[in-house]
């Protein structure tokens, strides 16, 4: 299982999910979603079962136009499949001119944190902003400039024959519940599980009811493949 990270995130936002089977974390940091899919591809050689949260299943949408037949499982956690719309190009264009001018922490505190969590606390404010410092302003650039080169990705769900997860929290203000079901309704096979009272980043706020409905979802996919 490859795991993929959301913008400003990093492994750490895997760490409290414990799935069977080993995995690999994939980095996303080129600037474009081309960039970011062949870093996704070349994390591991052959099939794999993909899990990307936010941007990171962005990512895993142009992995699934490029590369269907390396998908054995997409599990597509707190995203949208959606273009972008004109307001969020150009609040990715005042996030890169603030970064640029030095307000990176300032950026990240007061436009990006509030979005992250449903109910957060001084912990989860704080593991987020840690791992935001990990990353650094030039990745947040980079992918900032990734987020700019999207498109609407319902189509390359649509031609999956692999099974999809569509995984979102039932508070996220950022990605709700409504971009989530239309993402399946693409899939041929699909499952979707809303997590009550979760916001966005809810492999951080609720890891064991994220471990769960991965954990039951990746068994049946192993065991569809083994069967195909």
């Amino acid at each position: 299982m490859v795991l993929v990270p959301g913008m400003l995130c990093d492994a750490e936002v895997w760490a409290d999910v414990r799935l069977p089977g080993p995995v690999v974390h994939a980095e996303i940091t080129a600037p474009d979603l081309g960039g970011m899919a062949e870093q996704i591809l070349s994390a591991v050689d052959g099939p794999f079962v993909l899990a990307g949260l936010s941007l990171g299943a962005i990512a895993g949408f142009e992995v699934a136009r490029r590369a269907p037949d390396r998908l054995a499982g997409f599990c597509a956690v707190s995203t949208n499949a959606g273009a972008p719309t004109p307001e969020q190009l150009a609040a990715w264009t005042e996030f890169d001119r603030r970064t640029r001018a030095g307000g990176f922490g300032s950026v990240v505190a007061e436009q990006i944190l509030p979005t992250m969590f449903a109910d957060p606390n001084s912990v989860l404010r704080r593991r987020f902003l840690d791992m935001a410092r990990r990353v650094g302003p030039e990745t947040f650039r980079a992918q900032l400039a990734a987020q700019a080169t999207r498109r609407d990705a319902h189509d390359a769900v649509a031609g999956l024959s692999c099974p999809v997860l569509v995984l979102c929290g039932e508070r996220d203000a950022l990605c709700p519940p409504g971009f989530h079901r239309a993402i399946a309704a693409r899939a041929g096979r699909a499952d979707v599980r809303v997590l009550p009272e979760a916001g966005h980043l809810l492999t951080v706020e609720a890891p064991r009811a994220a471990a769960a409905a991965l954990h039951d979802w990746l068994c049946s996919t192993v065991s569809l493949v083994k069967e195909s």
